[in-house]
């Protein structure tokens, strides 16, 4: 499969949207009721026409925000592309994560809905009761009223094409709030298609044989971004699918790759872990047409992606398929690409060394103190990397490790009605990613998150080693564990670890507990201070579903944690 150069010119998305309306490529929403159903993109193009004249009737158009909230469908998929070509800006909000969680829900959403000085705020019907209309509210419209036959919706030839500028608002990001509360990163048009062109010349998308699947949730970048608006934009086959469709049988996810021939997809590397046991169940499966399956919104483990390789090999899976990137929000979506067909390479370091001297020496894989890392690629088209000292912005040298810092086309200009927080993410034009980081060959290793470092007798302890120890043992949830440090714990009054673990319905307490404390002293050379194991759908979590080990380390410091512990 060869990479096709016939990329859009454009710079920005309606004009991108117009000429890439192909009758012959189409988007399939594979749990659609009813069965799949296949929507060519010029059929979607007419409706999102139809639908944005009736934003415009009601005077949205461009610097205004439109707030969009409903599972993934095609109303949703057609309301993201009307609120384009209407003009305005996309604000696709989170859904709620878990059950018992709609108070918390309805007032995060109002405040997104606040922050983002939303002109409209269309709402799927089944949610439209939850998110009532107050005084001074914007308006509220369900999604059911945007079909034809309503009065809001006059035709596709009411529309006008809006003029649209390069710094024009596309989208507000709201950031994971996995360390912070979130924030609506500004994407204007321009910043959006110069991700679109790295990302289509990183992963090299063949713009006439590309069958993308996906079942990321549209109020994440990733999903956004690298599966829906990149396939729009470059008239590409997409496979849609709801994150609640994957959660529910992780093993569809496969299928459907078979089932369509999909040649790229991508999750995070909880997914493939949850598909490295499905796939052992699993038969009759052809994922040879797999090009790139990228591996990115989260930590990258290889032992995960190793197993995960190891179970599709037998399915047709190439290796080389594997993509291990890095991205964030504030750039639009990718940061760092690896070569294509390449596989995951990896780099062993010495955990001891990496922890004490912030260095990143090497060591054998079966060294005592042997800590791999996925090694990331480099910078995507239109950016430039930097490793630096967090204190001082002094340049690091090679794998010494230091803040990363990015800039370049791809990079929002800060946070929507934020100046203080976009003066304090931006160091002389560098954005501050918050994450350690170091470079080996030109190639992007991320070690963790600034905020989360666990310091404890001098070292600098890293929350995954920990979490990745314990997550293994056989009685803990897979995926549910949080490691923080305190400065003060409540019995010693010492500095110490805290691990907190969701358990499953089996579990002996006692014995766990004992084992979590041995993993963990065998893993990084001490004890936790405390043990906390809680009921599964306690911690918590993000809309994309990241761990919130900032806000966990506050419920526990409150005792709120332990109302939960057996």
């Amino acid at each position: 499969m060869g990479f096709v150069q016939s990329l859009p010119t454009q710079n920005n998305l309606v004009d991108r949207i117009r000429e890439r309306a192909r009758p012959d490529r189409a988007i399939t929403f594979v749990t659609a009721p009813g069965g799949p159903q296949r929507v060519s993109w010029a059929e979607i193009h007419e409706d999102a026409k139809a639908m944005a004249a009736s934003f415009q009737a009601r005077g949205v158009g461009p610097g205004h925000q439109v707030a969009l909230l409903g599972p993934t469908s095609r109303p949703l998929v057609t309301a993201i592309q009307a609120t384009w070509l209407a003009g305005a800006a996309v604000v696709v909000l989170p859904l709620p994560m878990r059950l018992g969680s709609l108070d918390q829900f309805v007032e995060a959403t109002r405040q997104r809905i606040a922050n983002a000085r939303t002109s409209l705020v269309v709402v799927d019907a089944d949610l439209a009761a939850f998110i009532d209309a107050r005084p001074g509210d914007p308006p509220i419209v369900s999604l059911a009223d945007l079909v034809p036959g309503k009065p809001w919706y006059p035709g596709a030839d009411a529309w006008n094409p809006p003029t649209i500028q390069p710094d024009s608002l596309a989208a507000l990001q709201f950031t994971s709030g996995s360390t912070a509360d979130p924030k609506g990163v500004m994407l204007p048009h321009a910043t959006v298609c110069s991700n679109l062109d790295a990302i289509a010349i990183g992963a090299r998308i063949d713009t006439e044989a590309e069958v993308c699947v996906s079942w990321l949730p549209l109020y994440h970048d990733m999903g956004l971004i690298g599966l829906f608006t990149a396939p729009m934009t470059l008239g590409l086959e997409l496979v849609l699918a709801a994150p609640q469709d994957f959660v529910a049988a992780p093993g569809r996810w496969m299928q459907w790759m078979s089932d369509y021939r999909g040649t790229a997809s991508a999750a995070p590397n909880f997914a493939y872990a949850l598909c490295a046991r499905a796939l052992t169940r699993m038969d009759g499966l052809d994922l040879s047409a797999w090009k790139v399956g990228l591996n990115g919104a989260e930590p990258v483990d290889p032992t995960t992606v190793e197993a995960f390789v190891s179970a599709a090999i037998p399915h047709g899976l190439n290796p080389g398929a594997v993509f291990c990137a890095f991205g964030m929000a504030e750039a639009c979506l990718a940061v760092a690409f690896p070569p294509v067909g390449r596989g995951m390479l990896t780099d062993c370091v010495d955990r001891d060394v990496l922890e004490t001297n912030r260095y990143a020496a090497v060591v054998a894989a079966d060294h005592v103190n042997a800590r791999r890392f996925a090694k990331l690629g480099g910078a995507v088209n239109g950016l430039e990397l930097r490793i630096v000292d967090p204190a001082d912005s002094q340049m690091m040298g090679e794998r010494e490790v230091g803040e990363l810092q990015i800039r370049g086309t791809s990079v929002t200009p800060g946070y929507f009605d934020r100046p203080d927080a976009t003066a304090a993410t931006f160091d002389d034009g560098w954005l501050r990613t918050g994450d350690l980081a170091y470079l080996v060959d030109g190639e992007l290793v991320v070690c963790g998150r600034i905020k989360d470092m666990i310091i404890v007798g001098g070292r600098n302890v890293f929350p995954e080693d920990v979490e990745r120890a314990v997550g293994v043992i056989g009685s803990v949830r897979t995926g549910n564990v949080i490691a923080f440090g305190i400065a003060e714990h409540r019995r010693s009054g010492r500095e110490g670890l805290v691990v907190v673990a969701e358990t499953r319905p089996d579990a002996q307490l006692d014995a766990l507990r004992s084992e979590v404390s041995r993993t963990v002293r065998e893993s990084i050379g001490f004890s936790p201070a405390e043990v906390v194991l809680v009921q599964a759908g306690t911690l918590p979590k993000t809309s994309s579903g990241k761990l919130q080990r900032g806000l966990c380390r506050s419920l526990y410091e409150a005792d709120d944690l332990l109302l939960s512990e057996f």
